[in-house]
């Protein structure tokens, strides 16, 4: 399965999904954990003058449509609904990459 992750540093998940200039993509199987590529993104907070943007969300979203979840840091109430609504699985997972992967993959079987 392919999972988006936000980092900025690619070790940690540790950014805000609204503040996510990239999504690291990684392909989990079993175990395995496979690094596929990174997609830029034009952060969704700061990007109108209210602070938020609705296209830049759509376009945050369709980034990732082919994921199953995007893990992050923390995400807001409106960008994880309209994630749900798109059948990607938003989760809040502050921790190193890869234990989250795992654990992620472990807790959806």
């Amino acid at each position: 399965m392919k999972v988006a992750v936000v980092s900025s540093d690619g070790k940690v998940i540790n950014q805000h999904f609204g503040k996510a200039s990239r999504f690291l993509i990684f392909e989990v199987d079993n175990g395995k954990i496979r690094f596929i590529e990174e997609r830029a993104n034009k952060p969704v907070c700061g990007s109108a003058e209210n602070g938020h943007s609705d296209n830049a969300l759509g376009s945050a979203i369709s980034l990732i449509m082919d994921c199953k979840a995007v893990l992050c840091a923390r995400i807001g109430g409106g960008a994880e609904e309209e994630l749900i609504k798109s059948g990607i699985s938003p989760v809040e997972a502050p921790y190193l990459i890869d234990e989250a992967l795992i654990k992620y993959e472990r807790w959806i079987r």
